[in-house]
């Protein structure tokens, strides 16, 4: 039986969602296969052995108990997950699955950490992590192979941003997005020049880069990728917002947000040609493992690729586990082929030679 260690929590705004998605990949995993164990991490970034009472735990703030173990991870060590306490204590571990929504966990930080512990993890690795999750370095390279992507503009913190030649630029509806965040954190929808002067009050909260995008009046469809080099697809499914965007309080909160699959009034060649510009997408970012790929459709000739998310929410609304469920894979069974596709990776990297 091997050891799964699943991590969650985070330094990130979207921390609360990332437990949530925890708890359901808990549940879900193959219980004869895997023995399964908790590592959190919390809001300040610390890292904690949880118990599977903590993890399920409704008022969980991770390493506010004293349930939560607090960790060390040794690079390079045989076993590199130690008790900070008692550093001859360990807890095995043969395949890390985290889903750490967002910064410091979705973006190669985590990733780059966990490669220094020699273990099969699942998901993108380091670049494919950082691209993926940066919209404007993303939207470059995807333009560079010819993919169509929302028109935008990055600005950084402290730039001179001059309205009048965004207006120039870019028509209103406009959607001002921080480059490094995911899950509608800091989107704003900006209808005219008096919105934008204000949102740009405080449009480096979340990021010091930001992009702002041409608003695509169009349907909102998403795909879902799983491998390493050989790649496997679903069909589409399409995400419908009762009022308003796709915000993280509608998604999350409010509930004004459905979800359709497969998606609805498409014809069969236009969703070939989704599933195989998804497959092109994942290969131009350097992604592993799995991503899920969002669009905008707005007819059979004219969609735009809107953006890729490499550790996709697995909340019980989440449209990954979804699109696969509807190909014929179940939960549980995703989840295995996921680990498999870590262990797979970790192995080629493996046999690589590090030496001349």
């Amino acid at each position: 039986m091997q050891t799964v260690a699943i991590i969650t929590g985070g330094k990130s705004p979207e921390h609360d969602i990332a437990i949530i998605s925890s708890r359901n990949i808990y549940n879900a995993l193959d219980s004869i296969l895997f023995n399964i164990q908790v590592i959190g991490i919390s809001r300040e970034g610390e890292f904690f052995h949880l118990t599977e009472k903590s993890l399920f735990d409704e008022n969980i703030e991770i390493g506010q108990s004293k349930l939560h173990q607090p960790l060390a991870i040794l690079p390079f060590n045989t076993q590199p997950i130690r008790y900070k306490n008692n550093i001859e204590t360990y807890i095995e571990v043969d395949v890390f699955f985290p889903i750490t929504h967002g910064t410091y966990g979705e973006d190669g930080v985590l990733q780059g950490l966990l490669e220094y512990t020699n273990r099969a993890y699942v998901g993108p690795g380091v670049l494919g992590s950082a691209i993926g999750m940066d919209k404007d370095v993303a939207k470059s390279l995807l333009a560079q192979a010819g993919i169509n992507v929302t028109p935008w503009l990055t600005f950084f913190k402290n730039d001179i941003i001059d309205i009048t030649k965004i207006e120039a630029t870019l028509p209103y509806p406009l959607f001002l997005k921080p480059a490094n965040m995911g899950s509608g954190v800091g989107v704003v929808k900006i209808e005219n020049r008096t919105e934008l002067e204000e949102a740009l009050k405080t449009a480096f909260d979340f990021d010091i880069k930001i992009i702002i995008e041409k608003g695509i009046k169009g349907r909102e469809i998403e795909t879902a990728v799983i491998g390493n080099l050989n790649l496997s697809g679903t069909g589409v499914g399409e995400i419908i917002v009762d009022s308003g965007f796709y915000t993280y309080e509608n998604k999350y909160i409010n509930g004004a947000t459905k979800v359709i699959i497969p998606a609805e009034n498409m014809i069969d060649s236009t969703i070939q040609v989704i599933h195989q510009t998804a497959l092109k997408a994942y290969r131009c970012l350097q992604l592993e493992g799995m991503s899920r790929v969002d669009f905008f459709y707005v007819n059979d000739t004219e969609f735009y690729l809107n953006e890729v998310n490499t550790l996709p929410g697995f909340t019980n609304i989440s449209m990954y586990p979804k699109l696969w469920e509807a190909a014929g894979v179940g939960y549980t069974q995703l989840l295995t082929n996921l680990i498999t596709t870590a262990e797979e990776r970790f192995k080629m990297r493996s046999e690589l030679r590090r030496e001349r």
